[in-house]
């Protein structure tokens, strides 16, 4: 399982500050008006070579006043069940209030590991004043200033020695994780693979109990499935739900090899299907789209072609993904999904020999070599692949630094065009010979 780090607090005390510098973002919104975070709540950081997943939960909460508190009491809960380490936040400047008891109070029940952050801690007068939180009981304080990153290190520190050791892996079969938000027929399209109803489906959004791994072995395919419908019976504060299902997303999506991200095509692809997307490609996640639905949309001889670019258009740069247009009820295309996700598969683990990489990658780089910067020319001489679990290329030239990224997108290309990475992020590095 994947590390998951919760950031939990009030509104207002600094959550989105302190992600943003954790993910080296500044991708939240950051604003002094409170309930202002309204997209981007998770990213991947990384500290002393472990990473991690960091979600900030300020992004979930209804900004109606009664539903309000309820929303974050809610999200802490769900933190608690999901979440390896929490990070609960509080603010020097106005002390303890009564809502940061009442998060305290769940927080002392639970078994997590729990880190109190006092934020806006910038003199020593404040570090003072910071002692106080120790009556939270929830044990050591950590005094941090979220804007100038003074304090964080030791935070940091400390978290990293909660995290789960990276297991070791047992199981060989490929991983597919299928994601998506709430009914777009997830688990309606893993009982059409399986043929059997396994999972209860309803129309209503978020009946799937839990995350379910399914052993798929029929036809001559062999793997695992790991469906996220992951949602708890439905809650009595909506936007939670959605809070919920990321969750269930990021750890489903850090143990596939494949993910199949879902969009309903009535709806089209929307911005959490696109931040999903975007952590899959981030990990290095063979990806395919399922556009399911199909049945339902008035079509023409150019309808799929139409579509396929409108979701291109928004998943750019990487647009180099298989996508498929499904219909689980009329059982349109459902097995060709799998074809497809272990096309992708066989992708991401493909090795090519360097003697193949070196014969077409430099006759290409010869005719259209990086263009030359303050009269200094780059002569790439040689190209390898790196061991990994995604496709890495090392090529190795005079001048790394010189090579900027349309270069790199170019050498990104050629090597799809060669090679067929479809659907697999490609890396490359630039190396001094």
């Amino acid at each position: 399982m994947s590390n998951i780090v919760a950031i939990v607090g009030r509104p207002n005390v600094g959550k989105s500050t302190l992600f943003n510098r954790l993910t080296e973002t500044r991708k939240a919104i950051v604003d002094d008006f409170s309930g202002v975070t309204r997209d981007r709540h998770y990213g991947v950081a990384e500290w002393t070579h472990h990473s991690f997943t960091i979600v900030d939960t300020g992004g979930y909460v209804a900004n109606s006043e009664d539903v309000f508190e309820a929303a974050i009491r809610e999200q802490v809960v769900i933190a608690i069940e999901e979440a390896t380490v929490i990070l609960f936040m509080v603010d020097v400047t106005t002390g303890i209030t009564d809502l940061d008891d009442e998060i305290a109070a769940l927080l002392r029940r639970s078994k997590k590991p729990v880190q109190v952050v006092v934020n806006k801690v910038d003199n020593t007068m404040q570090q003072s004043d910071a002692t106080v939180f120790y009556s939270l009981g929830l044990g050591e304080i950590y005094n941090i200033s979220s804007m100038t990153g003074s304090g964080t290190g030791e935070l940091l520190d400390e978290m990293v020695k909660h995290f789960d050791e990276e297991p070791t892996e047992e199981n060989t079969l490929p991983k597919f994780a299928i994601v998506g938000r709430p009914n777009v027929g997830k688990s309606s399209i893993i009982n059409a693979f399986i043929g059997k109803d396994r999972n209860i489906v309803t129309p209503i959004a978020g009946t799937t109990r839990d995350s379910i791994h399914i052993h798929y072995n029929q036809y001559g395919h062999d793997f695992m499935l790991i469906d996220t419908a992951g949602l708890r019976k439905k809650t009595k504060v909506k936007e939670n739900i959605e809070f919920y299902s990321v969750m269930r997303t990021i750890k489903a999506l850090e143990e596939a090899d494949v993910v199949i991200l879902m969009i309903d095509a009535v709806e089209g692809i929307e911005s959490q299907d696109i931040n999903i997307f975007h952590l899959a490609e981030k990990n290095k996640k063979g990806i395919m789209v399922v556009v399911n639905k199909w049945d339902l949309i008035e079509k023409n001889n150019k309808t799929t072609k139409v579509f396929e670019e409108q979701i291109r258009e928004k998943i750019r740069p990487f647009t180099d993904v298989p996508i498929v247009f499904t219909s689980v009820t009329e059982k349109q295309r459902v097995l060709k999904v799998i074809e497809v996700a272990e096309k992708v598969y066989a992708n991401r683990a493909k090795k090519i020999p360097t003697s193949r990489l070196n014969d077409t990658m430099l006759p290409i780089i010869e005719s259209f070599p990086p263009p030359s910067i303050k009269g200094k020319y780059v002569k790439i001489k040689y190209v390898t692949q790196i061991k990994g679990t995604s496709p890495m290329f090392a090529f190795f030239c005079n001048l790394p630094q010189y090579i900027k990224e349309p270069y790199q997108r170019f050498i990104e290309n050629k090597l799809r065009e060669n090679f067929d990475f479809t659907g697999v992020p490609v890396q490359i590095f630039f190396r001094q010979k």
